[in-house]
């Protein structure tokens, strides 16, 4: 049996013939003669094809390449690896020593035209065939590197796009990730983020319990914060610095830990908010490592707290530690002078605002429009805005009196809700007349027994 399941039987071993022919090639190959020495090994490998010999078929297909790459001739050797891969009834396991062969040959052509050539040969020979998948995906990466080096990103990531490594059985689990990690890096450069979301489920994040794959899982993550700050989807990024943070190379690392911890804060901090919102502040707050960082560490402390912050103030303490930073403790790029920083800034502000509107519907029942204004720093129309957003997406309940100018944040029962509290109400009550009356019935039968 050959490799790869073939049932064939050998008929003969041609082991000592391929030995004698392949010194006598030796020697003809350095008097020049290329065509001679490939004339005589083709007869060889048909006389070991026939009989099925795949290890002496396999030596002479693998000398055939290597003849040619010797002699500098890349065209007879493109041209005899076409030729071999399709004789007939060739043995795969022959075409594959071929193949892994030539593949050694791409990364020592110094000659940019002569790699290429000889790439299209290779990935042109093993199109459609299993067991060289993994030959044709290391090609393909490389021509891809190749076509990125130009700067043709379009092309580049349209060869990756070719490759379905997740169904190849043959990969190891490092390698597939490598190539579906180039995948999603390639999209991102070409803008394409529906496809690096769907190449990113492809991934399965377990395999980054392993400690031998977190380099894998720090660039994962870093593809994956760029691709959720596009669609600024805050608490999403939040939990890939989350993921980077606990890695343990990050935390035994005091600029990586501080610089992942420092990230976290922001950018939950601009997430909406919700219970895991919530509930990962509250975890964040009690991490001894942020005490190691006063300014977020009291930016913390600050929003947990139900207590109205003023903007003004806000901006006073830490707008300088979040926007630049010192040598200390330098700044992320979260908030940095351009567009996308620009929008985080108007984000954060709007998270400010939407945090006090909570802290008062906890405490108020009724607030004029303009005094509510006065202790956000927001005009009328904007504390008016936000107010409708934030009860249209139900975080608090309240409506707006225009004419009178009020705020209600009182909580309206329809007639339901009103109904089942006075069943509720209603039973309760009678469960415990019930229960007092029992206890009264006791007392008197226990006094009545003493008479």
């Amino acid at each position: 049996m050959s490799l790869y399941g073939q049932l064939i039987k050998q008929e003969a071993d041609y082991t000592t013939l391929v030995d004698e022919k392949l010194v006598e090639c030796e020697k003809l190959v350095q008097q020049g003669k290329l065509q001679d020495v490939i004339d005589i090994l083709l007869q060889v490998e048909k006389m070991a094809r026939t009989a099925a010999d795949a290890h002496s078929t396999s030596r002479v297909l693998v000398a055939i390449v290597k003849f040619c790459y010797k002699a500098g001739n890349f065209d007879a050797l493109n041209e005899n690896i076409h030729l071999l891969s399709k004789r007939r009834s060739q043995l795969k396991q022959a075409v594959t020593k071929m193949v892994q062969e030539a593949c050694t040959y791409v990364d020592e052509i110094s000659n940019l035209e002569v790699k290429l050539k000889l790439i299209d040969t290779l990935r042109t020979v093993t199109a459609g065939k299993i067991y060289v998948e993994n030959e044709r995906a290391r090609l393909t990466r490389k021509l891809a590197a190749i076509r990125e080096a130009e700067n043709n990103i379009d092309e580049a990531a349209t060869i990756m796009q070719e490759l379905q490594v997740e169904t190849y059985g043959s990969m190891e689990k490092r390698e597939k990730i490598e190539f579906l990690l180039e995948q999603m890096r390639m999209c991102l450069l070409r803008g394409d983020y529906i496809r690096t979301q769907i190449i990113s489920r492809k991934i399965s994040v377990r395999a980054f319990e392993d400690e031998s794959f977190h380099d894998l899982k720090l660039k994962f993550y870093e593809l994956m914060i760029k691709l959720d700050l596009h669609d600024s989807n805050y608490f999403a990024v939040c939990k890939h610095y989350k993921q980077i943070y606990d890695t343990p190379r990050i935390k035994s690392n005091l600029q990586l830990m501080r610089e992942a911890l420092k990230n976290i804060v922001i950018y939950l901090l601009l997430s909406p908010y919700g219970n895991d919102q919530q509930d990962l502040l509250h975890r964040l707050s009690e991490d001894k490592n942020l005490q190691e960082i006063p300014k977020y560490n009291e930016l913390v402390k600050l929003l947990k707290t139900d207590e109205v912050i003023n903007w003004r103030s806000l901006i006073e303490h830490f707008e300088q530690d979040l926007k630049v930073g010192d040598s200390s403790y330098p700044a992320t790029d979260a908030f940095k002078g351009d567009d996308a920083g620009a929008k985080r800034w108007s984000d954060f502000k709007t998270r400010i605002v939407e945090h006090n509107m909570r802290v008062m519907a906890k405490y108020y029942t009724r607030i004029y429009t303009k005094r509510m204004a006065a202790l956000l720093d927001l005009t009328e129309s904007e504390t008016e805005e936000f107010l409708s957003n934030l009860v249209t997406n139900k975080t608090i309940n309240g409506k707006i009196d225009r004419l009178a100018g009020i705020v209600t944040f009182e909580h309206q029962k329809d007639i339901n809700e009103t109904l089942n509290d006075w069943s509720f109400n209603l039973a309760t009550l009678m469960n415990s007349i019930n229960k007092t009356t029992h206890l009264i019935n006791k007392e008197e039968m226990v006094h009545a027994v003493k008479a």
